[in-house]
């Protein structure tokens, strides 16, 4: 049951209010479901099921597909769709006000049939101004390790409000990108790199981009993105301990999303432990891993990367 003075009702959503920002969160997957401005503009994608139904999924415990959709656990085999378990799950509404929610996810009969741990998966919001900070912790309550990934999927409009037309929006990184990039291959990733498409720290958005599925940066330098248009909102994305990156949209749609991941998709070749699963974190008994991510939506004429 909630607490505060939050708008949730019947435990199904939250609803966070700032001078700049208005952030609603679904308990079905602990998402982030609605994202407008002060004028009431949305910023996030609306879900429309017939090109892509979600908004801002929660990646738990893997990030991408796995080997034939299945884990390897103490040598059985487990389903594991891609992305994994969280964002098709009811989380718990643990407290929420004006300026924040908790959402929780525990172990039950379904979790378990694709993950058999014990953990304890919380996700905090937090709006304060222009800004919304999303944490999430993976709490180890079982015994032995407990091998999780985590990413963050949020699906921004393409076009912004303001923002000029589709060609004409950029990503902005704040580092230089010298490092090549992964492609996909129904969904696990290929062996080697191909040019990195960012160019003095831009990326320029096309539907070319995105032919190929997702693009996948293992390596990236940067920590913070800035994504918009010719003029209006600025969106900024911070994710200072998330080493991996994704950038992906379905052709023609009217999103991008902009993904800090740590982990990601299984290589083609991967056929091991999900313990052994590059990208993952074995968090130890009673330990706890935290997984973050800053939105910001900044004024055109604010300072950018």
């Amino acid at each position: 049951m909630a607490t505060g003075d939050g708008q949730v009702t019947a435990g199904d959503e939250a609803v966070l209010r700032s001078e700049a920002l208005t952030a609603t969160v679904a308990a079905k997957g602990a998402e982030l479901v609605r994202l407008q401005d002060a004028q009431g503009r949305d910023l996030l994608w609306s879900g429309d099921e017939e090109v892509w139904g979600w908004h801002a999924p929660l990646l738990f415990p893997i990030v991408g597909r796995v080997r034939n959709d299945q884990v390897k656990v103490a040598g059985r085999s487990f389903p594991m769709k891609q992305h994994g378990i969280a964002r098709k799950s009811q989380f718990r509404s643990i407290e929420a006000d004006a300026g924040h929610c908790l959402f929780r996810l525990s172990p039950d009969a379904s979790t378990r049939e694709a993950y058999p741990f014990e953990f304890r998966l919380d996700v905090l919001y937090e709006l304060k101004g222009n800004e919304l900070a999303i944490t999430a912790s993976v709490t180890n309550t079982g015994s032995g390790d407990l091998p999780a990934s985590f990413g963050f999927h949020p699906a921004f409009v393409w076009p912004l409000p303001e923002g000029g037309a589709r060609e004409d929006h950029v990503v902005r990184f704040d580092a230089d990108e010298p490092a090549g990039i992964r492609q996909l291959n129904d969904g696990l990733l290929k062996p080697g790199t191909v040019p990195n498409p960012v160019r003095k720290r831009r990326l320029a958005l096309t539907d070319e981009l995105f032919s190929k599925d997702a693009l996948v940066f293992d390596q990236p330098r940067s920590r913070r993105l800035v994504y918009g248009g010719r003029g209006g909102p600025q969106i900024s994305v911070e994710f200072p301990d998330m080493p991996h990156l994704g950038i992906w949209s379905k052709p023609g749609a009217g999103f991008v999303c902009l993904e800090p991941w740590h982990g990601h998709a299984s290589p083609e070749d991967f056929d091991g432990e999900l313990r052994d699963k590059p990208g993952i974190v074995n968090v130890p008994e009673d330990g706890t891993a935290r997984f973050a991510v800053r939105i910001s939506v900044l004024d055109h004429q604010e300072d950018r990367v």
